[in-house]
């Protein structure tokens, strides 16, 4: 009896040992060999983004410091099709520089040719973001949204668990992720150090400054002619003085980045129900009615060049856009009520607005048109490092 049970504990001291030789040779097998990194030296450089004087201080996250490495790799990670399941997409496929990181598309499409429900959103100035991200807000930060379009089966349709295997294995991955976030084991390598790279590069979309509209808030009269002025007068309601109407557009493309950061119904459809919008927008994040059909406001900086328009890209010219601010709207419960305040009020009466003219509404698009920034799309710190 005592026999057996000496040859039962053997057995089972064997059964053991063999079973953790075979996990350290797992981990041996897919971390340490050849995966150690600390060969690699790791002094990261502090990065300043750039932006214009008259911006302000762009937020960064005290657990995502910037820093020139991570800048790097998360340009490479943007540009890279390595993030999606079959490699023929990556995220510039969707923010392509020269559209002012959309993709001039009304809807976008993923991997397997299916077609989303919404555009591409503006990256621009993307760092001051401070309400939500994506057309309805269901990212709160850039590094969260980052980690988003992977794994969404109509973008790229992968997961993160294979594209952080593929980076381990990658031939140039391991050491710049070492470089960046200071790893030693390419076993370190994780979705969340991705998406804080990928943070780091789309903090660095900032305008220029350079546009014919920032010349003249930088003190030049000259950069805008009397037209465009006009345009300027009426977009900021501003015009009372020399006789031109209210177009309401700064209040929800407020600030200097021109995008107000909030949710907003804007007119587009007619629903009998707040219940029956096609797209309930803010209203499926936040679950309120009250935000069904709302949408965030994208920047209008670049507007020229990031056509066609809206959520759903139904307006491919801004002269339709104009068209659909001033058609009144069509007096959904929940639609923003400066919809149907552009012109001069009617009679005194502050529920009946004249809309603009065909002549005021050309001089607010020449308005538009002077906020395009060439000297931005045209960066080479953010264009594409493969290329």
């Amino acid at each position: 009896m005592k026999g057996k049970i000496n040859r039962i504990y053997f057995l089972g001291l064997l059964f053991g040992a063999t079973v953790l030789f075979l996990a350290q040779c797992k981990d041996h097998n897919t971390c340490d060999s050849g995966c150690d990194l600390t060969g690699f030296s790791y002094n990261p450089t502090p990065y300043t983004i750039l932006k214009p004087a008259h911006f302000p201080q762009i937020p960064v996250p005290a657990d995502n410091p910037m820093t020139a490495e991570g800048v790097q790799l998360g340009r490479r990670l943007f540009y890279d099709p390595i993030l999606s399941a079959d490699s023929t997409m990556s995220c510039s496929s969707c923010h392509l520089p020269q559209g002012n990181f959309t993709d001039n598309k009304a809807v976008s499409k993923g991997i397997d040719g299916v077609s989303g429900r919404r555009s591409a959103m503006s990256l621009l100035n993307v760092a001051y973001a401070n309400n939500g991200l994506f057309w309805d807000g269901r990212a709160l930060t850039l590094e969260d949204q980052a980690l988003k379009p992977v794994e969404d089966p109509i973008e790229m349709h992968h997961t993160w668990a294979n594209v952080v295997e593929q980076l381990k294995q990658h031939p140039e991955y391991p050491e710049l992720f070492r470089k960046a976030f200071g790893i030693g084991n390419c076993c370190e390598i994780t979705k969340e150090l991705a998406a804080k790279a990928l943070a780091q590069f789309e903090r660095i979309l900032i305008s220029s400054g350079t546009s014919r509209y920032d010349e003249y808030v930088l003190g030049n009269p000259d950069a805008l002619d009397d037209q465009e002025l006009d345009g300027k007068l009426m977009f900021f309601d501003e015009g009372q003085d020399v006789n031109l109407p209210d177009a309401q557009c700064f209040h929800c493309h407020g600030g200097i980045t021109l995008s107000g950061n909030n949710y907003f119904n804007n007119g587009l459809d007619s629903v009998a129900s707040l219940n029956d919008f096609p797209d309930k927008g803010r209203g499926e994040v936040s679950k309120n009615p009250t935000d069904f059909g709302k949408f965030r406001a994208p920047t209008l900086r670049n507007i020229a060049l990031s056509a066609p328009y809206m959520h759903d890209g139904r307006f491919t010219t801004l002269e339709q856009v104009v068209d659909h601010y001033n058609g009144n709207g069509f007096g959904v419960s929940n639609e923003d009520p400066f919809i149907r305040q552009l012109g001069f009020p009617i009679g005194g009466n502050v529920f009946q607005y004249s809309g603009l003219t065909n002549s005021q509404k050309k001089s607010v698009i020449k308005f538009l048109h002077t906020l395009t920034d060439t000297t931005f799309i045209h960066n080479p710190d953010i264009q594409n490092p493969f290329q």
